[in-house]
């Protein structure tokens, strides 16, 4: 797996457009943003980065690129997660299900099936 880098608002707002489109070209990109949306240029510029960044490539049609991801969502997903960890949690788990707990209000049916599943992985992994 390539080396994954972290992206700014901007890029991710972008890549999980590309990543919900699986292709598209910068003005479909545009359309799915929220209003108020960006300048076109400011979009293409945030795209040609990503590209620089490796996570997406293109494919030309005469003038047009068409662009599609080469980071699979799940791959950034687990980058962005294990940062989290190490950033915050100190890469203990205890402490984010604690976190979780104290401050999102974490139901105990809820904990519950954070157990099971831990559980499930930890005997998966055996």
């Amino acid at each position: 797996m390539k080396q994954i880098k972290e992206l700014t608002k901007a890029e991710e707002q972008v890549m999980r457009i590309l990543w919900q489109l699986n292709e598209a070209i910068v003005k479909d990109v545009l359309e799915q943003m929220p209003e108020p949306k960006p300048a076109y240029n400011t979009v293409s510029t945030v795209i040609r980065v990503l590209e620089t960044k490796g996570f997406i490539d293109h494919k030309a049609y005469g003038n047009s690129y068409v662009y599609f991801p080469t980071v699979a969502e799940e791959d950034y997903k687990k980058f962005a997660f294990d940062k989290v960890m190490n950033n915050y949690f100190s890469n203990s788990y205890q402490s984010l299900v604690s976190f979780l707990v104290t401050e999102k209000n974490l139901s105990i049916n809820e904990l519950e099936e954070i157990t099971k599943l831990a559980e499930k992985l930890k005997s998966n992994k055996k």
